[in-house]
């Protein structure tokens, strides 16, 4: 008899869960409260246009979600943009991977970042010579801003460089981001092998890139996605759980971490505690519609300084000609700010950078206010694993190496799916 699983959630992490379960021959229902698939990167329809409530990048190192991408019949080479190791600040800095295997590839393009003096590239160099040595990892988790600060990468160091990523990458700032995940970060792009480090960025929604696929591929396997059924309650009957009036072997809930909290039945308290101590970072980001020949030099343009960070081309990347997409990652001033002074101080920062494309036709600012969990040291996540047998969690926010990613979301799925099943 095939084991009954119920996934509470259709985001990237409940349903990379369903997929591995329906492939193993597992009858699976995924109920999902909303009226869309993705979760916290999903599809959204803007005037029209199939576009994303927020700017996900992908990198070469995400090997579990571009294989299931590629088992539910998606190919990524089509569907995203894949630019070797490339970072490109407005105001002329420039790091740039040639292709090579590491850590040469790394080594590489910082000696050869322009908008950086001599010394400085030096220092960086020096660096990442000392994290490579110690396995990228330290003896006790610490602030980033500290582990930058003793090893000399400051100023333009911290500025262009090392900030910007881990803003990216951690969706939290230096000064409260945990150095030992931003090592893990680095030692699985600029260490991963050929490719890791590269920039994947999506051609298409991401809705199409995997939830939407995933959808029809456990359907096709006698699977059921349940949209806009919410569930409020997991009861136990014995070593089972009952759903909705169905009878489930097991339980993944797969939703944000504060609806798993509400969720997790009595014998969950430890788990509890540790999901409502978590902290949470917003993203926002801004959607400005020029006239169609509006470009960015890059189709990824950063911000050193001021209220932007990163700026995609939509035109370039999914055919959305002259619609740019600004965003404003982790806490700061802008949290302040009305939709309209967000759209209108993004708008008079891309006059200034890009010589006065003039006003947009229209705007729409996307707030996702709990978009991941706060990065910060020492962090103890939850296991997968709950202490009782048979509910599992899945979410980025479970304990794992990597930050609030597209890929720790799906690692987790897939992981609670093999407890599941094992």
């Amino acid at each position: 008899m095939n084991k009954r699983v119920a996934v509470i959630g259709a985001g990237w992490a409940g349903l990379a869960a369903a997929v591995t379960l329906a492939e193993r021959g597992a009858e699976v229902a995924v109920y999902e409260a909303a009226r869309h698939v993705g979760g916290r990167a999903r599809r959204v329809e803007i005037r029209g246009k199939a576009l994303d409530n927020g700017q996900h990048i992908l990198v070469g190192a995400y090997h579990e979600t571009l294989r299931l991408m590629r088992q539910v019949g998606v190919d990524p080479e089509q569907m995203l943009l894949r630019l070797p190791l490339q970072l490109v600040m407005a105001d002329g800095f420039r790091l740039r991977g040639y292709g090579l295997s590491p850590p040469l590839d790394g080594l590489l393009a910082l000696a050869t970042a322009r908008g950086l003096r001599l010394a400085q590239r030096w220092r960086a160099i020096l660096f990442a010579l000392r994290l490579q040595r110690s396995g990228f990892r330290l003896p006790q988790d610490e602030p980033l801003a500290a582990l930058l600060e003793r090893h000399g990468q400051d100023g333009a160091l911290r500025q262009a460089l090392w900030g910007p990523l881990c803003v990216a990458a951690l969706n939290t700032r230096v000064e409260e981001a945990s150095a030992q995940v931003f090592l893990h970060v680095l030692r699985d792009t600029l260490h991963g092998g050929r490719g890791a480090s590269d920039l994947l960025l999506p051609r298409a929604s991401l809705g199409a890139l995997f939830p939407e696929p995933a959808v029809r591929y456990v359907a096709e396997r006698n699977g059921a996605v349940h949209e806009g059924k919410a569930i409020r309650r997991i009861e136990r009957s014995g070593d089972r759980y009952v759903l909705d009036g169905e009878v489930y072997d097991a339980v993944i809930v797969a939703t944000g971490a504060q609806h798993a909290a509400d969720l997790l039945p009595e014998g969950c308290e430890t788990v509890r505690a540790q999901i409502e101590a978590l902290d949470f970072q917003p993203i926002y980001t801004c959607y400005l519609q020029y006239e169609a020949h509006v470009r960015l030099p890059f189709p990824m343009l950063g911000f050193r300084y001021g209220l932007l960070q990163w700026v995609f081309d939509r035109g370039t990347l999914d055919g959305h000609q002259g619609l740019i997409a600004a965003v404003i990652s982790a806490r700061g001033p802008h949290e302040a700010l009305s939709n309209e002074e967000l759209a209108n101080a993004a708008s008079a920062t891309l006059q200034e950078v890009l010589g006065h494309p003039g006003a947009p036709q229209w705007h729409r600012v996307i707030a996702e206010k709990r978009a991941t969990f706060a990065c910060r040291p020492g962090l103890e996540r939850p296991d997968n694993e709950t202490p009782l047998p048979g509910l599992y969690l899945a979410g980025d926010y479970t304990r794992s190496d990597y930050p609030g990613t597209i890929e720790a979301a799906v690692r987790s799925g897939i992981r609670a799916a093999a407890l599941c099943l094992a």
